[in-house]
């Protein structure tokens, strides 16, 4: 092969290469990627579920701090609250919308906040609704609940059992582990939907004059009655204000994905040792009582 020849084969090997390289490195096909994945992972956040991090005990027993659960945007439609960051003007109405069941457990965003709140929904629009001493009375009716004893919840950093908010009910199992022993009350919805609430006594909430929820409202109420800040508080007590606007619900939990107890620290061996066993996969759906 001639010198000329060989130095152009040699240059159109350079330029090929060179080309490889900028190819390689097509940082705006890089950008566009990243930005593409970022709007499908907020649009799947925004219009079709997310996670959720528990972080107050106000619907024990069911929800503990630390459960990390799937939230589903669709089941209601949506609202000026669904996108994952709380960013538009309240916007009346709902898209593709339809109210809640009584019993399910929902996200809600309480008025001219913007902080998600964890709640059940007892009451509809047009119930009348009333707490007298600690019984829920939904429509001029007690809501049928039975005592189911007692469960113990294992103390943990996330599950601290306070003498203040839970007075007399952290003892020793037999097991030698500090637990939290709460007393467990079975509610009943009309229609059959149960699920298990705490009551241990005494608590500004267990009396609440009856109402009538307004057209395009709900009513919730936490499971953990007498530690719950819901729609029986003003929104200056860190409540609900009353029954909140259904354009408030910002979507329904379904079911548990793990749970964390809050021993965890920054060493990664440390990590294994806080999941809490038995909670994954853990329906957050009411049960329904045969009729």
């Amino acid at each position: 092969m001639a010198a000329d020849e060989l130095a152009l084969t040699h240059e159109e090997g350079f330029e090929e290469q060179a080309a490889e390289t900028r190819r390689a490195t097509d940082w705006w096909a890089e950008l566009r990627g990243i930005v593409w994945l970022v709007l499908a992972v907020l649009g799947f956040h925004s219009l079709v579920a997310k996670p959720f991090y528990i972080p107050s005990e106000s619907m024990m027993p069911g929800l503990l701090v630390g459960d990390r659960l799937v939230v589903t945007k669709y089941p209601y439609g949506y609202s000026f609250v669904t996108p994952t960051f709380h960013l538009l003007p309240f916007i009346p109405g709902r898209l593709f919308g339809r109210l809640p069941e009584r019993g399910d457990v929902v996200i809600v965003t309480p008025p001219g906040t913007e902080t998600d709140y964890i709640k059940r929904v007892i009451g509809l629009p047009g119930d009348r609704i009333a707490v007298r001493e600690g019984v829920v009375w939904l429509n001029g009716k007690p809501i049928p609940r039975r005592a189911a004893g007692t469960r113990d919840v294992p103390v943990d950093p996330n599950t601290r059992c306070d003498a203040d908010h839970y007075p007399g009910l952290r003892v020793t199992a037999a097991s030698g582990r500090q637990v939290c022993r709460l007393p467990i009350f079975r509610e009943t919805l009309p229609g059959g939907r149960s699920y298990d609430t705490v009551d241990k006594g005494w608590s500004p909430g267990d009396n609440y004059p009856e109402i009538r929820v307004p057209e395009g409202r709900v009513f919730l109420m936490g499971d953990n009655r007498d530690n719950s800040a819901d729609s029986r508080f003003s929104i200056a007590q860190n409540g609900l204000g009353g029954p909140v606007p259904w354009e408030n619900i910002g979507g329904r939990a379904e079911f548990i994905t793990f749970s964390l107890d809050g021993s965890a620290s920054w060493n990664p061996l440390s990590w294994p040792g806080s999941f809490r066993s038995g909670r994954a996969g853990t329906s957050l759906h009411p049960t329904q009582e045969p009729r």
